[in-house]
């Protein structure tokens, strides 16, 4: 019997008189005031809070895991503000001579420059040397002429690119697939170093929408020891027969990963999105990645083997055709992103019990893009509080690395809508704090009772006191467990 006895702290959703916990065996087993429970014995792990916060671990609803461990170590260009202050940036890196065969930045958001990416300013970085700029969005990469060169027979294709440099889509996708091919013993010290940095921030499960599906991945991980996360992995459409084959069902335990790694759902991707301009819209502009007979039978084709669906869309036409689509098939799952809804369309994520799986930091990057783009539409644009009114199920997560993986950076977003000391954008769309945190628990939950897998997080602030995003954006935690086991500890 493992037991862990944490004395003197105050539960999350209660009135905040101190209480001590009993953890047996990974769940919470008796909760009482404080100074009342002592050890069952000597090995017990007693854990002196001194009034922290106790709360459900958190989680984030949308990460690409192995993308967001390798942007931790590609140059991040965004905070610059034009192509020219990104080239020049990427200019001096190469000069010091650490880019071994391409040199890649992460982080380009072009919607606000003043003149258009151009290839020739890469070109000038390096001629000889390989050069990518992967959009914050992940939905265009920036190239050199040698990177498309060097790229083509890695994707099995040519690839064009018109005096802009910029690939778009399936193309990007595929370049940065590409660049995520590194030995199976780096990309995973990488991702045990993202781990750490999750748990030290509360998470405690991820949902991962990574392109190239992760589930031997993951078990191979957790079984080296990387055990800091519970993961829920996700599959597309090119490998959704293999899933099927394997008789994968979402939910569905992984053999030999200690209960941490889960099938997770089916995703596809219906439209672009907004910072490439890709996004579907009413107007007939962006990108639409299927046609509705194709979507609905591949949706099907995916309930009926047991898989949940998890489909983006970003503009008000991809959304509309995503809920026509789960209405055809008659299925439940997540909208992805819902960045820019039709009024008309909000009830009916509560009606088709479709969840809207969102992130809030997404609008604080965006919000001058939208502004710009969507002119005469931002209204209806991140729509978090009208969902909520509506009834949708709202889940919260990052989408990392378009931001960072951090829930106290969405819930701040969500609370707040501002950022960077500029006024709140649409505030009437601000959530309550209570909602933002039902959004980062797992189910919804708010507090920790009796009965529960103690998933948990020690903070040392009550989450749902305050709706200042300054305030919410640097929570500090205590501590983070899996099943009474920390995964990161500060007490």
């Amino acid at each position: 019997m493992k037991e862990v006895l944490l004395r003197t702290v105050r539960r999350v959703g209660t009135s905040g008189a101190p209480s001590d916990v009993r953890i047996v065996d990974g769940r919470v087993t008796a909760v009482a005031p404080a100074g009342t429970l002592d050890p069952s014995d000597a090995d017990t792990d007693v854990v002196e809070a001194a009034g922290a916060w106790l709360g459900p671990g958190l989680v984030d609803h949308h990460v690409h895991f192995d993308q967001w461990a390798l942007v931790r170590r590609r140059v991040d260009v965004s905070a610059c503000d034009s192509a020219e202050a990104t080239a020049d940036l990427l200019a001096g890196v190469a000069r010091t001579g650490v880019a071994d065969r391409v040199l890649v930045g992460h982080g380009y958001r072009d919607g606000m420059w003043p003149r258009p990416a151009r290839r020739a300013l890469l070109d000038g970085v390096d001629p000889r040397l390989p050069v990518v700029v992967i959009s914050g969005d992940l939905h265009a990469v920036w190239c050199n002429a040698a990177a498309l060169e060097h790229f083509a027979p890695l994707v099995g294709r040519t690839l064009v690119a018109g005096d802009d440099g910029v690939l778009r889509e399936q193309d990007a996708f595929d370049v940065t697939g590409a660049l995520s091919r590194v030995p199976d013993e780096v990309l995973d010290g990488f991702v045990a170093d993202a781990v750490e940095a999750a748990a030290a921030r509360g998470v405690t499960r991820v949902r991962d929408l990574e392109m190239v599906f992760g589930l031997d991945r993951w078990t191979r991980r957790v079984q080296a020891g990387t055990d800091g996360l519970r993961v829920d992995s996700g599959v597309y459409p090119g490998e959704l027969e293999s899933a099927i084959a394997r008789g994968l069902r979402t939910g569905d335990v992984v053999p030999g990963t200690r209960g941490l790694v889960r099938m997770g759902p089916f995703k596809v991707i219906t439209d672009g999105s907004l910072g490439t301009r890709t996004a579907a819209m009413t107007d007939g502009s962006g990108v639409l990645a299927y046609a509705f007979e194709d979507l609905v039978a591949m949706v099907r084709r995916a309930v009926d083997a047991g898989l949940v669906p998890a489909v983006h869309a970003i503009g008000d036409r991809a959304n509309t055709l995503a809920l026509d689509v789960f209405e055809a098939v008659g299925a439940r799952g997540t909208i992805e992103h819902a960045q820019l809804l039709a009024d008309t369309d909000l009830e009916r994520f509560a009606r088709l019990g479709v969840a809207a799986s969102v992130q809030p930091e997404h609008a604080m990057d965006d919000r001058d893009i939208a502004d710009r783009y969507w002119a005469g539409m931002t209204d209806r644009a991140f729509p978090f509080a009208s969902l909520h009114r509506a009834g949708a199920e709202l889940l919260l997560g990052s989408d990392a690395p378009v931001a960072p993986l951090d829930p106290w950076v969405s819930m701040a977003a969500a609370v707040g809508r501002d950022r960077d000391g500029r006024e709140p954008w649409h505030p009437a769309e601000r959530l309550a704090a209570l909602t933002a945190w039902r959004g980062s628990t797992e189910g919804g939950r708010v507090g920790v009772s009796v009965g529960d897998v103690a998933d948990i997080v020690l903070l040392e602030a009550d989450p749902l006191a305050t709706s200042d995003s300054t305030t919410v954006r640097s929570t500090r935690v205590l501590g983070t467990a899996i099943a009474g086991r920390f995964t990161h500890r500060d007490v």
